[in-house]
């Protein structure tokens, strides 16, 4: 079994409610100097046998079908170190 990482961020120009109510936490609690978080999603997929171009289309197709979704979020496929 090997495994793959799909991460998922929203796309630069998409608002995101949840990284500026943390940005503004960090302030609060004494975390100075964060000008900005960006909130994503990490998928961690287990696949059979070895990983090659094959299977790392078939993850990227994942992604793009059920995993993100592609008008407001980008996403970005790799296998972990």
């Amino acid at each position: 079994m090997a495994r793959v990482v799909v991460d998922v961020m929203l796309k630069p120009e998409i608002l995101d409610p949840q990284g500026r109510a943390i940005t503004e936490a960090c302030s609060r609690l004494g975390f100075e100097g964060v000008d900005q978080v960006r909130q994503g999603k990490r998928f961690e997929i287990e696949v059979e046998g070895e990983v090659d171009e094959a299977k790392l289309a078939d993850v990227r197709r994942l992604a793009e079908t059920l995993l993100a979704n592609t008008v407001i979020e980008d996403f970005e496929v790799h296998i972990p170190q």
